[in-house]
């Protein structure tokens, strides 16, 4: 069933769950699902990546479950770590993390610390709707500027340019960069893929806003999926140039564990027509399955289709000036917060 506003179609049980629910007519004619948000109780904020395919090895995530809704979001998933659905609930069970900058001021006390650029967004949109409200965002950001700490962003979001006032200041010191995700620019498939998030035109904007204050900004061409939005690779990256892009990213579609078949009704949803071509040419670059997770392909995928996507974008990289190469975010300015009344900090006497 079609939900206004929402992206997945179904809310299939976690794959943790000894049982199994199905939606039955009845609960399918309720129509509308509200977002429900819940303060996360979580005694850590800094997650450890090990992956080589993401440049980046710590990271924030200030919400669990992003009400953005996009059906193509491969952390649907660990959603199902929670007890949750990978579909409906990850984009209406929202678990916020209101402690988040004073666990961020804490672990940047320690003295085992080291200093290294965090990735805002790289699981679940720091910018997302209940953001404007909570503000949750905005107080990290506030502890890494006290504190001169560098950070990298990834948003589909207009609601970065509420926090220019910081991260201009910190971009004057190579503390700062956005990377603004452009699935499409065009609307009526934005409105089914990614239903809560800021529409096509508005992202640009945000591109323009962020290169009028000074702050280094790329574009993210994620995901690009065959024959769905692919053939818009190219206009994403001229359209996102002009609007003041200086570098530019991409990521083949990616589907695991739940996500496969969250995508499938999707496809049959929305796109009945095409659904089984365009599954066909994921499984092309995916060795003939929907998904393979091996690190060094997962986010380009292979075979020919793969390939002459990636050509693609180098090809239109180029060709718009989103190869202009940038020194790293300076990590040398970081001065760690004083501890107070902790062992091993001696207080001032007067």
């Amino acid at each position: 069933m079609k939900r206004r506003g929402r992206g997945a179609v179904t809310n299939p049980t976690g794959r943790y769950e000894r049982y199994r629910y199905e939606e039955v007519p009845e609960d399918e004619e309720r129509g509308k699902v509200e977002t429900i948000v819940t303060p996360d109780s979580t005694r850590t904020i800094l997650a450890r990546n090990d992956s080589p395919d993401v440049p980046f090895d710590v990271s924030i995530n200030p919400y669990r479950g992003c009400e953005h809704g996009c059906v193509y979001c491969f952390a649907r998933p660990t959603h199902a770590y929670l007890g949750l659905s990978p579909g409906l609930d990850f984009e209406t069970r929202i678990f916020s993390k209101p402690k988040a900058a004073e666990l961020l001021r804490e672990e940047l006390s320690k003295k085992s610390y080291v200093c290294q650029a965090i990735a805002l967004g790289a699981n679940t949109d720091p910018y997302q709707p209940v953001e404007r409200d909570l503000g949750i965002t905005r107080s990290i950001l506030e502890v890494l500027s006290e504190h001169e700490h560098p950070v990298s962003i990834v948003t589909k979001s207009q609601l970065v340019l509420r926090d220019r006032d910081i991260l201009a200041p910190m971009a004057t010191k190579n503390l700062a960069s956005v990377f603004v995700s452009i699935t499409t620019l065009d609307p009526e498939l934005a409105r089914k893929m990614e239903p809560r998030a800021s529409t096509p035109e508005k992202r640009l904007e945000t591109l323009r806003g962020l290169s009028e204050e000074g702050i280094p900004c790329g574009v993210l061409a994620s995901p690009m999926i065959p024959a769905l939005n692919d053939s818009e690779l190219e206009r994403i990256l001229k359209e996102a140039s002009l609007a003041g892009a200086e570098t530019a990213g991409y990521v083949l579609l990616r589907l695991p564990l739940e996500l496969k078949d969250l995508f499938s009704e999707w496809l049959e949803a929305h796109y009945p027509t095409k659904a089984k071509h365009v599954e066909a040419l994921v499984r092309e670059t995916r060795g003939g399955e929907l998904y393979q997770a091996e690190f060094g392909t997962r986010m380009r995928g292979t075979g020919a289709y793969a390939e002459l996507l990636e050509k693609r974008f180098r090809a239109a990289r180029n060709r718009y000036g989103l190869d202009r190469p940038r020194p790293p975010l300076d990590t040398s300015r970081f001065r760690r917060p004083s501890r107070p009344g902790r062992s091993g900090d001696q207080m001032p006497l007067f």
